[in-house]
């Protein structure tokens, strides 16, 4: 009985079991349910985009889609944007071609309440953006299923294990092809010293039998993955690399079988092995060159804990990390590695932080510290309160920001990937000229042919295609590496093209802390009252005061402090052992009729016993440690540096002095920086600005790069192009440093491709270069462009 196409997934079946629905067949229930619904929807045109593509009929059972609206589900895989929008990331299962991405954002986009529904067709990741008050998760997966696919979270710790199954891929196709081609040598021998011998035609015939056995799996099996990307290329009318080796590998296969088998001129399917096995093997070194370059990206989030131990009243419990609440007290002990942001309550000791800020020396962690997750004790046990949750963390949002930041592509980049598009077209056409030229020039046909093929094997836009991303993966890696975070690849060719910039003052050039830079001891008194005093205090004055007589003094001891009050811009009274205590500004001292007689362009803490003046403290905000080296690092890049503060302008000259910068504006709103960077664009300059507070925002905003400390404020950190994690100014200017090597390689890089390819396609078309040389040239090239991106990891060896 004849056989008829179901009318959804274009299977094959006897009509005797197809489901009769008028004009239409179907295979089964399935498939005319989501064929009548993409009628009903007018869709219909995906039958057109699908060819001859054939799809899998749609499975009976899936877990319910209600999972997808529970709390564990959203707090783990949903995020929430700045307009209250919910974003998932899902991973489309089923989907065959570019005709099922088309299918699947027609069909979410019309749903109402989805905001941004986003595919790639290279992994079948979906980044889909819903309105929930409009709309549940639990709806768009049944959307999804309904048209005959299925969806799951993605999990970026799964793209190891995928990774290691294409590395594995690679291994199986790699030995299959160097065997059969290092036996195909040993035959070549024979063949090529027949030559000189005077090798019979019969035996020449048995050679290259025993060649064309050795050649097929090597071309079909281990260049198998050449085959699958011209296919896919054709399908969305792309000329590929892929496509070139395919054309060229297979020319010369048939033209060997027509000699072998009518018994003319001289096989090349030694040729056709060794093309294939060089090509792949430069193929799988890009691949490893690939993972290696975001190795350091992937180790960030590969260690992440997946339990943290929390008290429950008396207990010690471990639970998931998803189900860490804020508040929560944590349990850290020596070698473990925290999950979750929070602040020391007990305890204290050393923290590793390298892997976030590149900072080597270990940090002291002590009551009141912040503990960044991602980092790991290294002595310590210690209780820290959670202040975020798991999804809010520092660990997860640096994962975020780095896989978003590999998603974006700079303008160059998109650039190249138009060039690399045309340019295998217009090899392709080239090739064809050259093989008729040669033809009727004339030559034979044999010669024409391997001419023709060397045109195509020794063209390689897939250099040209790697310039970019090669680079610029290993710029975000070292940047990573270095605890500088660039949330998007397009700002590291936006920062290389800087002309100046902009420093806030307070936090960004300084500390943000004042610190006792100098203290008057009048008359003996109790330190320990003092120190027990400022300890009750969260005022920037008093914590200096605190940390000066911690690093000072040894063996302090906490004094109780009696009927202790703060007094809001003076400062703090109490008593201590029945004895009247103060210390504050001299504005509290004058309340108090102490004469302080004392003035200073720096903030002065004054201490008071029984209404006499027994210590004086003199603090500022001192510049950040290397801060002169690297503002010397900044304008030998021949960047404009300035800096911009609220601050009066005596205490802004002396910072300025102090690291070198000759341009000051003081006295400035947040709305006259962002006024000063509007004004400097009009001159035309590319404006790179660094700040770490609320008042910095506008100015962040009218930048071209907005960078923010580690330290600032969230809203600051969440506005900003790139975070430096250390809050150093010398991470500043690595920062300029890296964006510059990265995109001086870039532009390398395409000369490089450039460069070869109008040297080497010149020498292939007058017949210079035989098929096994363009081969093995077109590889060296790939290998070039990508051993030149990694110089870039150099820069601070």
């Amino acid at each position: 009985m004849s056989k008829v196409k179901c009318d959804h997934c274009h299977l094959e079946f006897s009509d005797s079991v197809m489901i009769h629905d008028g004009e239409y067949r179907f295979c089964c229930n399935g498939c005319r349910g989501i064929f009548h619904l993409l009628k009903d929807e007018g869709l219909e045109s995906f039958y057109s985009k699908m060819g001859d593509t054939t799809l899998s009929p749609p499975v009976g059972q899936f877990e319910s889609s209600a999972n997808f609206d529970t709390p564990a589900f959203s707090e783990r895989f949903v995020t929430t944007t700045e307009d209250s929008l919910s974003q998932v990331s899902l991973v489309i299962e089923g989907i065959h071609c570019a005709a099922c991405v088309w299918l699947n954002e027609k069909a979410l986009h019309k749903m109402e309440g989805v905001i941004e529904a986003h595919i790639n067709y290279t992994n079948n990741k979906a980044r889909i953006t819903w309105n929930p008050e409009i709309l549940k998760l639990s709806a768009i997966i049944d959307m999804i299923r309904a048209i005959g696919y299925n969806a799951f979270p993605y999990d970026a710790s799964l793209q190891e294990v995928r990774a290691n199954k294409e590395r594995k891929e690679y291994y199986l196709r790699m030995a299959v092809a160097t065997f059969a081609t290092m036996n195909m040598m040993w035959i070549a021998v024979a063949q090529y010293a027949g030559y000189f011998t005077g090798i019979t035609q019969d035996i020449k015939t048995i050679l290259n039998v025993a060649e064309w056995f050795l050649a097929t799996p090597v071309l079909f099996y281990s260049g198998w993955v050449f085959y699958r990307g011209a296919y896919y290329g054709l399908r969305n009318h792309a000329v590929t690399m892929d496509l070139l080796v395919v054309t060229g590998s297979s020319l010369a296969y048939l033209y060997s079988i027509y000699i072998t088998v009518f018994e003319k001129g001289e096989a090349y399917f030694d040729s056709v092995a060794m093309i294939i096995t060089f090509v792949l093997f430069g193929k799988f070194l890009e691949v490893l060159s690939r993972k290696n370059a975001a190795d350091t990206l992937d180790i960030i989030g590969k260690h992440i804990p997946r339990e943290v131990s929390i008290i429950e009243g008396s207990s010690i419990r471990s639970v998931d990390v998803n189900e860490v609440k804020i508040g929560d007290v944590i349990v850290i002990r020596s070698g473990e590695r925290s999950a979750i942001d929070g602040e020391v309550m007990s305890g204290e000791g050393s923290f590793d932080e390298s892997n976030l800020t590149g900072e080597s020396e270990p940090i002291f962690k002590r009551v009141g510290s912040k503990i960044i997750s991602g980092t790991t004790s290294i002595d310590a046990l210690i209780h820290y309160r959670a202040t975020k949750d798991f999804a809010h963390s520092t660990l997860s949002n640096l994962v975020n920001l780095l896989e978003n930041a590999m998603a974006q592509k700079p303008s160059i980049e998109q650039l190249a990937n138009r060039l690399s598009q045309h340019f295998s077209s217009t090899i392709l056409f080239a090739a064809i000229a050259t093989f008729w030229v040669w033809f009727f020039w004339p030559h034979s046909f044999d010669r024409s042919l391997m001419v023709g093929i060397s045109v195509i094997i020794i063209a390689c836009p897939c250099a040209l295609a790697l310039a970019t991303p090669v680079a610029t993966l290993v710029g975000l890696a070292l940047g990573a590496k270095r605890g500088i975070l660039f949330k998007s690849a397009a700002q590291i060719e936006t920062m290389a093209k800087a002309t100046m910039v902009v420093l806030d003052k307070t936090g960004t050039i300084t500390q943000g802390r004042p610190e006792v830079v100098y203290a008057t001891i009048h008359t003996p008194f109790d330190v320990g009252a003092l120190h027990t005093l400022v300890s009750s205090s969260k005022h920037p004055i008093s914590r200096g005061v605190m940390e000066y007589l911690e690093r000072t003094e040894e063996g302090l001891e906490e004094c109780s402090i009696e009927e202790a009050r703060e007094i809001p811009a003076r400062g703090m009274v109490g008593r201590s052992k029945g004895v009247m205590i103060a210390g504050g500004n001299a504005l509290l001292m004058q309340e108090l009729g102490i004469e302080v007689g004392f003035s200073s362009d720096k903030s002065i803490f004054y201490y008071a016993v029984e209404n006499q003046l027994v210590a004086t403290y003199e603090l500022r905000d001192l510049p950040k440690e290397r801060a002169y080296p690297s503002i010397e690092a900044l304008k030998n890049a021949n960047l404009r540096v300035v800096m911009l503060t609220g601050d009066h302008e005596a205490a802004a000259l002396r910072v300025a002095k102090e690291v070198g910068i000759d341009e000051v504006y003081a006295h400035l709103s947040p709305e006259g920086k962002a006024a000063f960077i509007e004004s400097a664009h009009h001159e035309g300059h590319i404006v790179v600005m660094a700040g770490d507070g609320v008042n910095d925002l506008l100015a962040l905003a009218a930048s071209d790069i907005a960078i923010a400390m580690g330290n600032g404020s969230d809203i600051a950190i969440e506005v900003s192009d790139v975070v430096l994690m250390n809050d150093s100014l010398t991470s500043l200017a690595e920062a300029f440093a890296i964006s510059r090597k990265t995109y001086g390689l870039i532009k390398q890089n395409l000369a490089i491709s450039l460069v070869y390819n109008s040297i080497t396609i010149p020498l292939a078309m007058m017949g210079y270069v035989i098929p096994l040389i363009a081969a093995i040239s077109m590889s060296f090239s790939s290998l070039l462009v990508v051993g030149n991106s990694m110089r870039v990891r150099w820069l601070y060896k």
